[in-house]
């Protein structure tokens, strides 16, 4: 699993390794973030400190010019629920004025075994659809860790890219300077969207992710200290997840997913993707679940507003089936009624006796993965219709 800054974190890590990026100040309410702007110096930008994708289409970024534009935006921003994340700070930064926005990332690429270096013109936009749409558009260069990334490398990868002469060498700096924070840092992803150019061509780093790997945070104090104030102003519900020891992740779709085994999740959610749904998260039970910790698990998805059905994808091995049952029995009792329809896939140990245990009058139960999620696919769709 990775530690994700937030975005006000990711620029400060960045900004002491020598990457330019806008005079920002990180404001709580609305009268420290009208203060910022007006110290900052207009125009500037209000940005929603939560970590998910789009935040300027769902709202959570707004452009200022004077300080009644600053308050109105920074009183809609504050509190909103964004995605699912409640909105409890916002980075006010100083608005760029540029010509070109261009993309450069660090990441690993599993398949090959080696870190890639990642560089496109079209920045300002997901690089996933760019990656699906118009993969040709991203210029990648594979990175050998013994001996990290050579000049030649990055300049290759910008001149792949085509990024236009004048900023050329600036832009192989960010994306070296990129590369060796990764790697001193722990990194699971690193990127830079957009790297604004500017009519002066300089560059600047208009938004940062920095992703690090929670296992190397031993190593890395400085991280972890900010781990614990990201944790304080993070998700509600990854708060939660940490509480009871889940692995979680959040996702925007509607159909929640709870297995034991990061294998079984991720199977799961490439099949509601195949179906024509959409995984609302990500939740790992692990092995050797007990009722308490699968009741858990559904106060988990339940309180997740995006939620419209639930699978529970088991397979026994240490787990088991009939504890499972149990646990979805004893949470679902509590409840008038049921919030969320749940459709149940048992399998392995004891899965038969898990089977008569289960209250169908609670749950919908499918006897193939497939069969299960293709339900509680159509359930989700239902509600949303």
């Amino acid at each position: 699993m990775a530690m994700k800054l937030h975005e006000y974190q990711a620029k400060g890590v960045f900004a002491d390794a020598g990457i330019p990026t806008p005079d920002s100040q990180l404001a709580s309410d609305v009268d420290g973030a009208v203060a910022a702007a007006e110290e900052i110096g207009y125009p500037v930008a209000i940005k929603a400190q939560v970590q998910v994708g789009g935040r300027g289409k769902a709202g959570g970024i707004k452009l200022v010019d004077d300080a009644d534009e600053a308050r109105e935006a920074a009183d809609a921003i504050l509190g909103m629920d964004l995605k699912g994340y409640h909105v409890g700070s916002v980075l006010v930064e100083g608005a760029v004025d540029f010509t070109d926005e261009l993309y450069v990332g660090i990441t690993m690429d599993r398949g090959e075994g080696k870190p890639v270096a990642m560089v496109s013109t079209k920045g300002g936009v997901d690089i996933e659809e760019v990656a699906e749409e118009d993969p040709d558009a991203i210029a990648k260069e594979h990175i050998d860790p013994s001996f990290g990334m050579h000049p030649y490398q990055a300049r290759k990868a910008v001149y792949d890219a085509g990024v236009d002469e004048s900023v050329a060498r600036d832009v192989s700096s960010v994306l070296t300077t990129l590369y060796q924070l990764w790697d001193d840092r722990d990194g699971a992803d690193a990127e830079i969207n957009p790297l604004m150019v500017t009519a002066d061509d300089e560059v600047i780093a208009a938004d940062a992710v920095m992703n690090i790997d929670e296992d190397a945070l031993f190593r890395q104090p400085e991280l972890a200290e900010m781990e614990a104030e990201a944790a304080s102003t993070g998700d509600e519900l990854e708060q939660k997840a940490d509480e009871y020891g889940f692995d979680y992740v959040r996702l925007e779709g509607n159909t929640g997913i709870i297995g034991n085994g990061a294998g079984l999740v991720m199977t799961t959610l490439d099949l509601v993707d195949y179906y024509g749904g959409e995984p609302a998260n990500f939740l790992d039970v692990g092995g050797g679940a007990k009722a308490d910790r699968i009741a858990n698990a559904l106060d988990m998805v339940f309180s997740d507003d995006n939620v419209e059905s639930v699978v529970f994808n088991i397979f026994g091995g240490i787990t088991r089936g009939d504890e499972v049952a149990k646990g979805i029995n004893e949470a679902l009792e509590q409840f008038d009624e049921i919030p969320k329809p749940v459709v149940v896939r048992l399998a392995g140990t004891n899965w038969e006796e898990g089977m008569e245990i289960l209250n169908e009058d609670l749950v919908t139960v499918e006897q193939t993965l497939e069969d299960a999620v293709q339900r509680a696919v159509e359930y989700a769709a239902e509600v949303s219709e």
